[in-house]
């Protein structure tokens, strides 16, 4: 018998994309682990379950590389070039070297005064009053200027990048994410052979220094060098993680704060719990909703269930983070939570490297927004707003609000 979809387990005329949560909940009540079909992936070991996701995340014997399946043909795909996703130890290892110290506290600290320049300048532009989209007009526009900034892609192109990276990572059709995957390759190619010889001027700059300085044989797995796939796909996984990841989460959390006013009242009352509100909007509502597949190069037992060599496992990270096991109430949307140990970036060698850098944004994105918009409420109903989700992210295509009266501005 093959394995149900996710859709196949929605009762009636429910919206998974909407609200996936019911599903996940029914899931866990019968086992932590499940057999189910990914349309376009296959069969795979969905993890469903705090603790099962965990020890997922950190076993040596689920590994990244798409060479441990056992449907493995070639690594072809959506993906470009080969990304930190896509490697295991000791190359992963490697290639996390090479950026990890353009994430350091020290390093996100010293891009505070732009990333609040930028809010402020995309706030002074919307409306003093009536609606505005916060997607298109401010969760957006902020984390795009700060990654492009940090890489190096020239304004005039960040508009165009964002349709094609949007649409490599919730395509809304096969042919169309293969087009934006070619335009996109060709872009950044064009792009990594204009950074040479721009050692320090932004980090792409850096890496293209690092792969030319480095002869083809030395670039092994302990040396300091990449390879033009590896370079490329370096690009492409900051580009895109740098962004899409942060556009979910200041959505997202705008989002359960005017669905919950009781917790929206006491972040207005108590600004200095923005921070715990970002934390609880990530294991609430999980902008990376999935982690990317991993597979399994021998036979191992996850939480009483037996996978075999070759076999691929999903952890979804909005279902581990909403386990009651680990955080009571978890339907609840809650800032005053204990938080610590949710899963919203991952676990263990892949936890997100620019974890640091999506928290400052959407805080300081946050604080901004209510500080100078307090009458911001839904402009529509809130049942009916559309979510886009794939397989490793979920966010809203748009948020209407309303930013307060014509009175209240006179």
């Amino acid at each position: 018998m093959s394995a149900p979809a996710l859709e196949d387990l929605v009762p009636g005329r429910h919206d998974l994309a909407a609200d996936p949560y019911p599903v996940y909940a029914a899931l866990r009540t019968e086992g932590p682990v499940h057999r189910v079909f990914i349309p376009g992936s296959g069969e795979s070991w969905l993890v469903v379950a705090y603790d099962a996701a965990r020890a997922a995340l950190t076993d040596p014997r689920l590994r990244n590389a798409i060479r441990h399946s056992s449907s493995w043909q070639s690594d072809g795909g959506h993906a470009i070039g080969r990304n930190m996703l896509q490697t295991d130890p000791p190359q992963h290892t490697r290639l996390r070297r090479l950026v990890a110290g353009h994430f350091t506290a020290g390093r996100i600290a010293a891009l505070r005064p732009r990333i609040e320049s930028v809010a402020l300048d995309l706030l002074a532009a919307l409306p003093e009053w009536g609606t505005a989209d916060l997607v298109s007009q401010y969760a957006l526009p902020l984390p795009v200027m700060i990654i492009c900034d940090l890489l190096g892609v020239p304004l005039a192109d960040r508009g165009e990048f964002h349709t094609w990276s949007n649409e490599l990572v919730m395509p809304t059709s096969p042919e169309v994410a293969t087009s934006a995957g070619t335009s996109l390759t060709e872009y950044l190619a064009r792009l990594i052979d204009r950074k040479r010889g721009t050692l320090g001027a932004d980090l792409l700059g850096d890496l293209v220094t690092a792969a030319d300085a480095t002869a083809p044989e030395d670039r092994t797995a302990d040396g300091a060098g990449l390879t033009f796939e590896e370079l490329l796909g370096m690009a492409f996984l900051i580009l895109v993680a740098g962004h899409e990841t942060t556009v979910n989460l200041m959505s997202g959390t705008v989002h359960a704060l005017l669905a919950q006013p009781d917790q929206s009242a006491l972040l207005r009352a108590d600004p200095d719990l923005t921070p715990a509100a970002v934390e609880e909007s990530l294991r609430y509502n999980s902008p990376v909703h999935a982690t990317a597949f991993r597979f399994a190069a021998a036979p191992l037992d996850l939480a009483g269930t037996r996978i075999q060599a070759g076999d691929s496992v999903l952890v979804s990270l909005a279902a581990a983070s909403r386990d009651p096991l680990r955080f009571p109430d978890p339907d609840r949307f809650d800032i005053r939570r204990q938080t610590r140990g949710h899963l919203g970036f991952g676990h263990g060698l892949h936890h997100c490297l620019g974890a640091p850098l999506a928290r400052t944004e959407a805080a300081i994105a946050l604080r901004l927004l209510l500080r100078q918009r307090p009458a911001l409420a839904f402009a529509t109903d809130p049942d009916t707003l559309t979510w886009r989700s794939s397989t490793l992210l979920r966010g809203l295509t748009a948020l209407p609000l309303h930013l307060g009266d014509r009175e209240q501005t006179l």
